[in-house]
């Protein structure tokens, strides 16, 4: 699953699709890789699944990530993070 992160927002949101990937707004700062832990927490806690079943696979240090949710199929995660975002 791709995503595009927006660190420092006012609040953790998705808030819709930049380029074919899920965007997310984050409060958290991206020092020290803590926008990606926010970033897993969020997603965790949005699609009910235990934080170690998502797996960044890349874009560590950057905006745009891809995400493996374990368990769970791409259209699946999108229509539980939000329908307005279902392709």
């Amino acid at each position: 699953m791709s995503v595009r992160v927006h660190p420092e927002a006012r609040k953790n949101a998705v808030t819709g699709v930049h380029a074919e990937a899920v965007k997310i707004s984050l409060t958290t700062p991206p020092v020290d890789r803590r926008a990606n832990e926010a970033l897993i927490a969020f997603l965790a806690d949005r699609l009910r699944v235990t934080k170690g079943r998502i797996v960044l696979l890349s874009g560590t240090t950057n905006r745009a990530k891809v995400l493996r949710i374990v368990g769970m199929r791409a259209d699946e995660v999108r229509v539980v993070l939000d329908p307005v975002v279902v392709c």
